[in-house]
């Protein structure tokens, strides 16, 4: 089962979920040889619970996973902290629903929630825990304690990083990382469009029908990354796509907000 474990489905935080657009994604998620996506959509982005909303209109929810266009979408979230960092969470509908109420208070930038108060909070679910892109210059998570480190699953191996920081250094020192830790890497591609689907990606051993295998899978060592020799050209055309899908949004709404003035 080829599985891409960091996705998004909207164009940026600001936007609002359309049904179309992520169809769209899905389609080419598809057509890029996934079996499989956790979709970890920001948990304060705009109208966070209006995207599982929508995804219980649109596809069927069998067990843990959405059914859409042969593809299994397990359902997750990527949860910003206070000591500056992103965590992947993954799990069944029903836990990271409960999972983001208890996050409410959380989300705005300076009031994160702390990583432990995070982990306390996860830990009582069946969640798969994944420290997001650790080495990005914005959000890494180098910084917190072994301690503190050990109450993750995995690390992350992100498409975009490895484009911006070099696909074989990046790969290099994420996974020296979490060796050190003894922890596995999973791959990400962090996509917010089509275009990035595919470049990077974990094929496991056996199909998993829950977040449950998904996580025992992992941490048992049953995968193998795969990276594209079209990464950096996947990534490179989706930042340059979703720049220009930011500003025709923006004149949009400008154009939008003049007409109704006038």
């Amino acid at each position: 089962m080829k599985i891409d474990l960091h996705t998004h489905a909207k164009l940026s935080k600001a936007s609002d979920f359309s049904p179309e657009y992520y169809e769209e994604m899905l389609r080419e998620a598809k057509d890029s040889g996934l079996d499989a996506l956790a979709l970890t959509e920001h948990f304060n982005t705009r109208n966070f619970y209006e995207v599982y909303s929508e995804l219980d209109r649109l596809f069927p929810y069998q067990g843990d996973y959405y059914e859409a266009y042969g593809l299994k979408i397990f359902p997750g979230m990527e949860v910003d902290i206070l000591e500056n960092g992103h965590i992947l969470l993954i799990g069944s509908k029903w836990s990271i629903l409960e999972v983001r109420r208890k996050l409410d208070g959380y989300t705005d930038k300076g009031a994160f929630i702390p990583f432990d108060q995070l982990m306390d909070i996860a830990e009582a679910y069946p969640l798969l825990k994944i420290g997001a892109h650790p080495f990005r210059d914005s959000t890494p998570l180098h910084h917190l304690s072994p301690r503190q480190l050990a109450r993750l699953d995995a690390f992350d191996l992100n498409a975009k990083d490895m484009y911006q920081y070099g696909c074989d250094s990046n790969q290099e020192q994420v996974q020296r990382f979490a060796s050190e830790l003894g922890k596995p890497v999973t791959a990400g591609s962090d996509t917010h469009q089509c275009l990035q689907f595919g470049s990077i990606f974990n094929e496991l051993d056996t199909p998993c029908e829950s977040a449950v295998e998904l996580k025992e899978a992992i941490l048992q060592g049953k995968y193998k990354l795969h990276v594209s020799n079209d990464l950096e050209i996947k990534v490179k055309a989706s930042v340059m796509l979703k720049k220009l899908m930011k500003r025709m949004v923006r004149l949009e709404q400008a154009l939008s907000t003049g007409m109704s003035s006038s």
